[in-house]
């Protein structure tokens, strides 16, 4: 079966590289591009970038865009990422999203969308991230005592959002791993006399700078020695193929909520 991927976020350095490996895929096809309005490249062939043509023009209307769609890929905001999943329950277009930043109402509606739908839902399609978090969980279990944990992500300086989702995902791993509500132990910041540490906090510290594609290191701080478990992408590419992957995985998959760990089998 040939996919039939609409790709959201067009303009944008993500859409571009889910366009260009949609393109370069032997399995898919480029069935509709998405921005919002106002973008420049409204109108324009998606693939212009590229110096080609692909007969697909790009549109703010996901209606027209998912109109022959079998599945969306969408790395955008999460305004937008709901707009465009309504759409896909309507049309019953598989969803992979990759959008960071949602609240605890944005991430019940896409679990709700699951009834109707098969989704993957993940802060981060890498397949090397999400090997990381499987190690993550295992090293949090053997270092469940005497070790301090603090987690530290860099980012380019155009990311809206801090701590970054994938961040964000892995403090819930360790915070799972080690019986701990992460919403209760997590430090995002600190200034001034903070007091001694709290050994069963989970810090986070933030980098925004230049064109850091993403750099996440979880630092296990114990008395002697310490554990640093690190993944550093050098290109957007590791993203869209974790998300072709995705979307492979749910052309046969029934209605539900899937993460990449599902999509890789090591859940």
């Amino acid at each position: 079966m040939t996919m039939k991927i609409a790709v959201a976020g067009a303009g944008g350095r993500m859409g571009r590289m889910l366009i260009e490996a949609v393109l370069a895929a032997d399995d898919a096809e480029l069935a509709g591009a998405l921005d919002v309005e106002g973008s420049p490249v409204l109108g324009r062939d998606a693939a212009d970038f590229l110096g080609r043509q692909s007969g697909i023009r790009v549109t703010s209307n996901p209606d027209e865009a998912l109109s022959s769609a079998t599945h969306l890929i969408d790395f955008t905001r999460p305004e937008g990422t709901l707009a465009y999943l309504a759409c896909c329950e309507t049309r019953g277009v598989r969803a992979v999203i990759g959008t960071t930043g949602f609240d605890a109402a944005g991430k019940a509606r896409i679990a709700a969308a699951g009834a109707h739908i098969p989704v993957v839902f993940a802060p981060n399609m890498s397949v090397g991230v999400n090997v990381t978090l499987k190690l993550l969980e295992m090293a949090a279990r053997i270092l469940n005592t005497g070790y301090d944990i603090e987690i530290i992500e860099a980012h380019h300086r155009h990311k809206v959002d801090a701590p970054s989702g994938t961040a964000l995902r892995m403090g819930e791993v360790v915070a799972s791993a080690l019986g701990r509500d992460l919403s209760k132990v997590a430090v995002y910041g600190r200034e001034g006399v903070t007091g001694e540490r709290d050994p069963s906090t989970i810090g986070f510290a933030t980098v925004r700078g230049g064109d850091i594609v993403g750099d996440h290191t979880v630092l296990f701080a114990g008395t002697g020695e310490r554990i640093e478990i690190t993944h550093r992408s050098a290109s957007r590419v590791t993203y869209a193929h974790g998300a072709l992957r995705a979307c492979r995985f749910l052309t046969d998959r029934a209605n539900g909520v899937y993460d990449m760990q599902a999509v890789l089998g090591i859940e």
